[in-house]
């Protein structure tokens, strides 16, 4: 199952990003696990693509992806590049992970001329029912981990995410609201019934 639901996310989602994105631009990949975005952008984009995450093995899959890829803290890492220096930077399924998500959103503002950012929604029906009745968090094949198995989560909802573009004024170019199923495009009520949303930002 989670594998299948992996598969499906991806295919939308790299949809939706690759089709903001410019040929040949120059992009940021934070926590760029395993490189299947990067390899994605550079085959559909020709993209100038540049990938970090802190994880050892999963920078070496991306290195055999043909990846350019470092290891390292994106938060000391960010600060090394002047400013616009990438066309995009982009957060995907990385936010809920960050230990200073303002920090990161801010400088990737600073470096890139436009962010894409990418989370699981905290706000979801779904996890608020689970919350309710069992009293803990969901256990799905978004979260297949128990609490004391998973690494720090920083969960956002989309009405944070959106308040908090407003509180630093930052632009929200374009937004997507994904449904459970993370492929069905939701209109109406997204901080309640989209399990996934979509940005692309800028100042």
């Amino acid at each position: 199952m989670a594998s299948s639901y992996s598969t499906i996310k991806r295919k939308v989602d790299f949809q939706i990003i690759s089709d903001w994105i410019d040929p040949g631009s120059r992009v940021l990949d934070l926590g760029c696990g395993r490189g299947v975005l990067l390899e994605h952008l550079n085959r559909v984009n020709r993209v100038q693509g540049i990938g970090i995450d802190s994880d050892f093995q999963k920078i070496l899959a991306c290195f055999k992806r043909g990846g350019t890829v470092y290891q390292g803290d994106i938060e000391t890492f960010l600060p090394l590049f002047p400013d616009g220096f990438f066309d995009w930077v982009i957060c995907s399924r990385t936010l809920q992970e960050l230990e200073c998500p303002a920090f990161i959103i801010e400088e990737s503002l600073r470096i890139g001329r436009q962010m894409a950012v990418g989370f699981v929604n905290h706000g979801f029906w779904l996890n608020r029912w689970s919350v309710l009745r069992k009293g803990s968090r969901i256990q799905n094949a978004v979260y297949p981990k128990r609490w004391d198995q998973s690494p720090p989560l920083n969960p956002v909802s989309i009405v944070e995410f959106e308040a908090f573009c407003v509180k630093k004024q930052i632009r929200i170019r374009h937004s997507v609201y994904l449904l459970g199923d993370w492929k069905t495009r939701c209109v109406f009520l997204p901080n309640l019934r989209a399990g996934y949303a979509l940005y692309s930002i800028a100042r």
